[in-house]
């Protein structure tokens, strides 16, 4: 067998252009110096990568670095929605840091071109084909988040933030490391379509304490980047000390990298009768412990951190189904769960981008009391942040989020894990509470507390409206996404 790889230059397209967009990014900035022009150069590069996703994808599957029949990377349909949504999670993040980047605490430059890298790493993980490209573009779209986390000079809270978020993160590495290296010794290879036919056909690994072991820590080293429960502890510190544009970025594109990494070693590799009764006990309790926590937070980042892992939750419950279900079941299960994440990421982005717009430049969430009347004073950004919350809540007109929990219901219900479905109901009323205590207290008479006067930056208002408009759309039109996501 030829050991010569082949290389397929449009399908790695996207990524020559969103790390052309770093390179970009920072020779601008050194160049001209000036922050104008960094950040136009920078949204360019993200919207050529978006274009580029779609044009590439609607083209079928395109398959390169293969040796035989195993490849390592594979741009089909799913992959282009991957990079088009992680391309537009980074422009509109890099929107929402306007007012950050104005101030002058934060280095424009520098800020730019670890956006441009972490997309870059989002956007070879849709199309992934083995566990070595898996981890090193998981590792390309967490590394540089460390840094944006605490590049606020000055700052000490995001100081912590940081290397909270880093020591996490190096552990959660270390065990996918491990468990890819011991999946490696059972199997003799690391392409994932190869480890499932490997794992299916020689049923007698399956019984070796070895392959267990291999398989709960990819699983636990991956849940620490969705941060699901036990793996949970890092993220509402570290959001709450980001700076809010980062901790946007964290709650969205980060979490849907970790997502589309579990999903993929799940689907390919992983057995479902080892991997599916984990993932069933990983998402009952995030969501449940998520969910229950949020309830007690009176800090705006850290409600919306704490509902963020209990969305992680609701993202992971139709994986838990996978030892019980069919062939068939399983593709419904894959389908709802990413369809499940591109509706919640483009509502987080908005309920970010509503907090960012009703706060001062430059400052952090602050306590929910602050945004006390806030829709009152600038009705249509409070709009739609409340159209946002109600949309995570899963009640209309937020239809997005209301047929986000009918997918995973549904594919639950498919997969006959009935009792997981019914959990998934009960967590979704607990998050009522919160979430429409928040949506009610942005149209709440004034306490008596003179408010900070804020006056919308233009960006920040364009890019809510943006993620507003497109939850509407996709909410209008859930099959489209389903059939993108199941391809």
């Amino acid at each position: 067998m030829s050991r010569v790889q082949s290389v397929d230059s449009v399908a790695l397209l996207p990524a020559y252009l969103a790390a052309g967009t770093a390179v970009l990014a920072l020779l601008v900035d050194l160049v001209l110096a000036r922050r104008a022009a960094t950040i136009v150069a920078t949204a360019t590069g993200a919207l050529a990568t978006i274009v580029a996703a779609v044009a590439v994808g609607a083209g079928g599957e395109r398959r390169t670095f293969c040796v035989g029949a195993d490849c390592s990377y594979v741009f089909g349909g799913r992959a282009a929605l991957v990079a088009g949504l992680v391309a537009l999670l980074a422009l509109g993040v890099l929107a929402l840091s306007g007012p950050l980047l104005r101030d002058g605490v934060t280095p424009v430059g520098e800020f730019c071109f670890l956006l441009a890298c972490s997309m870059t790493g989002g956007v070879v993980l849709g199309a992934a084909g083995d566990l070595i490209t898996l981890i090193v573009a998981v590792e390309a779209l967490t590394l540089p988040l460390y840094v944006l986390v605490g590049l606020r000079r000055g700052s000490l809270a995001s100081a912590e933030a940081a290397v909270t978020f880093f020591v996490v993160s190096v552990v959660a590495t270390t065990l996918t490391l491990l468990g890819a290296a011991l999946l490696y010794a059972v199997t003799g290879s690391l392409h994932l379509e190869r480890l499932g036919v490997i794992l299916a056909d020689r049923s007698e690994l399956l019984d070796l304490p070895l392959t267990t072991v291999a398989v709960v820590l990819v699983l636990a080293g991956l849940a620490f980047k969705v941060a699901a429960v036990p793996f949970h502890a890092w993220a509402p510190a570290t959001y709450d000390g980001a700076p809010l544009p980062v901790a946007a970025y964290l709650s969205t594109a980060s979490k849907l990298g970790g997502l589309v990494a579990l999903l993929a070693v799940v689907q390919h590799a992983l057995p479902p009768s080892v991997a599916g009764p984990v993932l069933a006990l990983v998402a009952a309790l995030t969501m449940t412990v998520g969910n229950l926590v949020a309830l007690r937070q009176r800090r705006t980042v850290r409600l919306l951190a704490w509902s963020s892992v209990a969305q992680a939750g609701y993202i992971l419950a139709p994986l838990g189904a996978l030892a019980l279900a069919d062939v068939d079941a399983r593709s419904a299960a894959y389908a709802a769960a990413l369809a499940y994440a591109v509706f919640f990421v483009l509502l987080e982005l908005a309920a970010f981008a509503g907090v960012v717009a009703l706060r001062p430049a430059g400052a952090d969430g602050g306590h929910l009391d602050d945004l006390r009347g806030a829709a009152r004073r600038h009705p249509w950004v409070g709009t739609g942040l409340a159209f946002a919350l109600i949309g995570l809540a899963g009640l209309p007109p937020g239809l997005a989020g209301l047929f986000a929990k009918v997918t995973v219901v549904r594919s639950l219900l498919g997969g006959e894990a009935a009792w997981l479905a019914l959990l998934v109901a009960l967590n979704a009323v607990i998050g009522l509470a919160y979430y429409l205590r928040f949506a009610a207290l942005l149209y709440a008479p004034a306490d008596g507390t003179p408010a900070v006067a804020v006056r919308p930056a233009r960006m920040v208002a364009a890019a809510l409206g943006v993620a507003t408009a497109l939850a509407v759309l996709v909410g209008f039109a859930p099959q489209l996404v389903l059939d993108l996501t199941g391809s």
